[in-house]
């Protein structure tokens, strides 16, 4: 079954949203009842970019998922093929939150989520044509892939709500020069399906329960967290990486992004050294 819903952005968007799901009840779910989605259009800065955002708002007692959703969460993907006016896009995650759900781990938002998106136009000076798709998963008691195409147009004067957009800009995690990284370091062996990194932070504590999120650049890799733990300055992970091609690949140390999430703080480290 699909279900149909449009929502209006703030400045000429139109987001349609596919949901197809069954309660636990045998109740048909619909869309308008789980989230809505639509465009903050906001503003051209001096440099010439455009930032916007794209606005998620969940129902009570549902949620969405970060970059790197976990062990079982849906990870999102925005595809902006199709605009107009548009030479680069740039996403400003906002740090999320850590769900502990039947002894696994995912990570992602609940409530409202507000994603920062910096745009660069082709062109100076004029309007951008955002188009594109937006495939989000959402999860409560069941769990189900959201499927919603975006079309709004972003004037290079645009003006409106600006607040909600700043708000999510200054929720992101700090820096590893603003978090005190000393060094990372990143160990790697070859295992029987892919590779075995081993990553060991040497920065001041996040907060209690730290957990680190490793990634690369290929989004095609699986990436298995093996355990992490911390020992006085230095806080270790493992992880296996593992090509869902099966095939062999290369890893460049400098192409690794570690985020150390803990007590609603994050820290954003790209890339470590072989020691």
């Amino acid at each position: 079954m699909k279900i149909k819903h449009a929502f209006l952005a703030a400045c000429l968007g139109a987001v349609s949203l596919v949901s197809p799901a069954i309660s636990q009840s045998g109740a048909p779910i619909s869309a308008e009842d789980i989230a809505q989605i639509d465009i903050l259009p906001g503003w051209r800065d001096a440099s010439g970019k455009h930032m916007a955002a794209l606005r998620v708002r969940l129902a009570d007692g549902w949620k969405t998922y970060w970059r790197s959703p976990g062990d079982a969460g849906i990870p999102p993907r925005l595809d902006w093929r199709g605009s107009g006016n548009l030479q680069g896009v740039t996403f400003h995650w906002p740090v999320p939150e850590v769900f502990d759900t039947a002894g696994m781990q995912t990570i992602g938002y609940t409530h409202d989520l507000i994603l920062p998106i910096s745009l660069t136009p082709q062109q100076a000076g004029k309007p951008i044509t955002l188009k594109g798709k937006v495939n989000l998963g959402v999860c409560k008691d069941v769990c189900m892939p959201m499927d919603a195409r975006v079309s709004v147009t972003l004037p290079a004067q645009a003006g409106g709500e600006t607040r909600q957009i700043k708000r999510a800009l200054r929720d992101r995690p700090d820096t590893a020069s603003e978090a005190g990284l000393r060094k990372a370091i990143c160990q790697i062996e070859p295992t029987k399906d892919g590779l075995r990194l081993t990553a060991q932070i040497d920065m001041p504590r996040v907060g209690r329960g730290e957990v680190v999120v490793v990634e690369t650049s290929d989004p095609s890799l699986w990436v298995n967290t093996l355990s992490t733990a911390r020992s006085g300055k230095v806080l270790t992970t493992v992880a296996e990486l593992v090509p869902t091609s099966g095939k062999p690949f290369l890893l460049n140390r400098s192409d690794v992004r570690l985020t150390v999430l803990a007590a609603g703080r994050g820290v954003d480290i790209r890339g470590c050294t072989g020691g």
